[in-house]
């Protein structure tokens, strides 16, 4: 898979990051359609590319225009656009994340919270087209890395919705200092990197250069002229050394965490609303003892799940339990390679579940469910059983691993 670093030796936004993606290969036809996806009302956008030259560099310049009556939008009302355009799940994924980042750092700014945040400037149309844009080019160009340099970042004053503002942006701060971002002194005064450009690399990208062997350059150039080009590079290759194989082997999910405090409902009923939220696609559930105002005993209820089943899985959880709301949180998962094989037991068959880290089975463990099921049937010890299955998925995992090998104290001799 290839990777990308962004070098933005004059910053980054939006549309020069699209136009980055543009000048690499992406067709402007694919972000027009991305585009149409989201389903936006007709005559309100358009979206042109055009060849340009920034000093004496060449380079892509991406004009995204809008007729946007309503530029003030909640984090709802943006989420509601995503989940319904008929976008990759990966894409609508990294949008969401996005935006909730941007929300986090506008909340912080205002002294609110993220749900309360009216966004401005970014949640006007064309930021919305940047921001789905840039996760559906990195898509289909199959970057499935993005690398990214220290970020210039200069003195002065800008124009917003709040009024005048020093410059870099409060938000912009903000997104980078969340992320323990580097910078580094601006050319020049003026906004380099805008709010949208800082969030977009926050939430997507590692800010070191990589071993890179190189296949192509595309530019990005911007709308503003500088005293110097204005421009932003993304170098597209292939990874040089064993770094490569560890990332192509550990992918990075992009998931929520939702939760709820609950104090007042029957303990009994936790399992039956457990089991609707794996239905309903949660790829974890689990409580937590906690306790509550008034020293009473509660329980914390978590779910982990894809934000594309987000709304359903909340709304499961206000209809069947007692709670009055739950909270939703944004996280990575970083996840290994796994597969399931079969092996021959004296019981019978056993699945195994076979886990791969850089390219090596590192673990091999036999499904609980099979190996209960067999000593049931053959009125076997179930120790006898998992052991069996132990020693049978032995040869699967890799002689340098001790993931098979018993540990102390273990509950299966």
């Amino acid at each position: 898979m290839p990777i990308a670093y962004l070098d933005t030796p004059s910053g980054i936004s939006g549309d020069i990051f699209l136009a980055c993606l543009v000048d690499a290969g992406w067709p402007l036809a694919s972000l027009r359609q991305t585009v149409e996806k989201l389903d936006l009302p007709k005559g309100s956008w358009d979206v042109n590319a055009q060849s340009v030259i920034q000093g004496s560099i060449r380079g892509t310049r991406v004009q995204v225009e809008v007729a946007d009556e309503a530029a003030e939008r909640h984090l709802a009302e943006i989420t509601e656009i995503l989940e319904a355009a008929a976008l990759p799940d990966q894409v609508t994924c990294r949008a969401r994340a996005v935006f909730a980042r941007l929300a986090a750092a506008e909340a912080k700014i205002h002294g609110t919270t993220p749900e309360e945040v009216h966004f401005h400037e970014v949640g006007a149309l064309d930021a919305i087209i940047d921001i789905v844009g840039v996760c559906a080019g990195l898509h289909d160009l199959e970057i499935e890395t993005l690398y990214a340099s220290a970020l210039p970042l200069g003195p002065g004053w800008s124009s917003s919705m709040h009024g005048r503002i020093p410059l870099p942006a409060p938000a912009t701060l903000e997104l980078l200092a969340a992320v323990g971002a580097p910078t580094a002194p601006a050319p020049g005064p003026g906004e380099l990197v805008t709010p949208t450009g800082a969030a977009l690399l926050a939430e997507l990208a590692h800010f070191h250069q990589p071993e890179l062997r190189l296949h192509r350059i595309g530019y990005g150039a911007g709308q503003k002229v500088f005293d110097w080009p204005n421009v932003a590079r993304i170098w597209v290759g292939e990874k040089i050394g064993e770094a490569a194989v560890q990332k192509a082997r550990e992918p990075t999910e992009l998931l929520v965490v939702i939760e709820t405090n609950i104090d007042d409902m029957n303990p009994e009923l936790f399992e039956p609303v457990q089991h609707r939220l794996f239905d309903a696609g949660a790829l974890d559930v689990w409580t937590t003892a906690i306790g509550m105002k008034k020293s009473r005993p509660g329980t914390l209820l978590r779910v982990l799940a894809p934000p594309t089943v987000e709304s359903a899985l909340a709304a499961i959880m206000l209809r069947e339990t007692t709670t009055l709301g739950v909270r939703v949180h944004h996280v990575r998962r970083h996840v290994a390679e796994r597969d399931v094989q079969t092996v021959a037991t004296p019981f019978g068959p056993v699945r195994v579940k076979v886990k791969r880290v850089e390219g090596k089975t590192v673990g091999a463990k036999p499904e609980f469910d099979d190996c209960q099921a067999l000593a049931e049937a053959t009125e076997t010890p179930l120790p006898a059983v998992y052991a069996a299955a132990l020693a049978a998925a032995s040869p699967l995992v890799d002689s340098t691993s001790d993931s098979l090998r018993p540990e102390k104290g273990s509950d299966i001799a």
